[in-house]
């Protein structure tokens, strides 16, 4: 086993607290503000696997009343980064490559996104990783799927 990102070491620490899941979801849009403007909520995490929420909220709403599009990618991206953080082994690093979405119905309610990897492949030098991303609404129907390709390599020395 490889050592642990400090993402998922701060996840095992916090996320049996009390309060340690928002915590968590907190210091997390402290490291990139950028996702603060959905706030998210984290559910679950661990190597192949991510889920997190977010509520349905002015702030998040388009000119129909639905989360907009934007929200969406930005839960997505969350979600495979957080997933790729901690499942890559320490000694590498990733980054966004790409990202292929799919509107597929309204988002009218709160929503959860999953990103998940059906197997964890060997990172060898350098890896393209595609991490499938599924939004869904409080009635676990997908209105929203990506794919993001996560460009990992060795950490330079």
């Amino acid at each position: 086993m490889h050592k642990i990102s400090l993402i998922f070491s701060t996840w095992q620490r916090t996320s049996n607290w009390i309060g340690g899941k928002w915590l968590f979801s907190r210091i997390i849009c402290w490291m990139a503000p950028y996702f603060g403007t959905i706030r998210p909520q984290f559910v679950a995490l661990r190597p192949g696997y991510c889920e997190l929420q977010i509520k349905k909220r002015r702030a998040v709403l388009n000119h129909i009343g639905t989360v907009h599009a934007i929200a969406m990618c930005n839960m997505a991206e969350l979600a495979a980064g957080t997933l790729t953080d901690v499942t890559i082994p320490a000694t590498h690093r990733w980054i966004p490559k790409g990202m292929t979405v799919e509107y597929l119905k309204k988002a009218a309610t709160n929503l959860r996104a999953i990103a998940a990897l059906e197997s964890i492949p060997a990172f060898a030098a350098v890896v393209e990783l595609p991490v499938t991303v599924k939004v869904m609404d409080m009635h676990d129907q997908i209105v929203f799927r990506a794919v993001i390709t996560m460009l990992i390599s060795p950490k330079k020395a």
